[in-house]
């Protein structure tokens, strides 16, 4: 299954342009290596500041840390399906939809967009920061670090099964996973990082 669905890529690894300032098309690209960095720094700052400056006991951190990383498993299935494959009935809907995913499914393999772009990851990073600590106050300093590598490691899982051929190993079922959503279907297996929630909201390929 998984030799099958690599052979359906297509081959094409430039993609196309999407927008007509060639500035902000040249900052819609990206090499999956800046994102990871800026959100491994970003979280290692925002844990030290927990703990050192909030006086955070370790283990609620550490509690907060993998609380974070288990909602945004929560929020990349529902952006997944209802965000990037929203239902284009119109024509502003559908400029938005390639956009931010359409792009990405004609060109699967174009490596350059397979990631936030830098000045969108640390501008929304921040946004969240300053909006979760609002609403948690403090504990937000141990919630967003786990949020925030739980996107990286969903970056990091999507580029490697669009990057390289699949494993031979456990780690294999995320390659099958993912490309039965690209090439087999479409308004199924939502779940990059992980399959759990296709199993919870009942949308796993049979």
């Amino acid at each position: 299954m998984a030799d099958e669905l690599h052979a359906n890529i297509k081959p094409q690894n430039k993609g196309t342009k999407v927008f007509k300032n060639p500035i902000i098309e040249k900052l819609s690209r990206t090499h999956i290596a800046v994102p990871l960095v800026i959100f491994s720094l970003y979280s290692a700052g925002l844990l030290y500041w927990s703990i050192a400056e909030a006086s955070m006991p370790v283990a609620t951190t550490v509690g907060l840390f993998f609380t974070g990383l288990f909602v945004f498993t929560f929020v990349e299935y529902l952006a997944h399906r209802y965000l990037f494959h929203i239902h284009t009935d119109t024509e502003r809907k559908q400029r938005f939809q390639y956009a931010v995913h359409g792009v990405h499914h004609e060109f699967p393999k174009d490596k350059t967009r397979l990631a936030m772009p830098p000045v969108m990851s640390i501008t929304i990073a921040t946004i969240l920061l300053f909006l979760l600590k609002l609403a948690m106050g403090d504990f937000t300093f141990g919630f967003l670090p786990g949020f925030l590598m739980g996107y990286a490691s969903y970056l990091f899982v999507h580029y490697i099964v669009h990057a390289y051929q699949p494993p031979k190993n456990f780690f294999k079922v995320l390659w099958v996973h993912h490309g039965i959503h690209h090439y087999k279907m479409p308004d199924r297996a939502f779940g990059v990082s992980s399959p759990f929630w296709d199993y919870v909201f009942r949308t796993m390929p049979k």
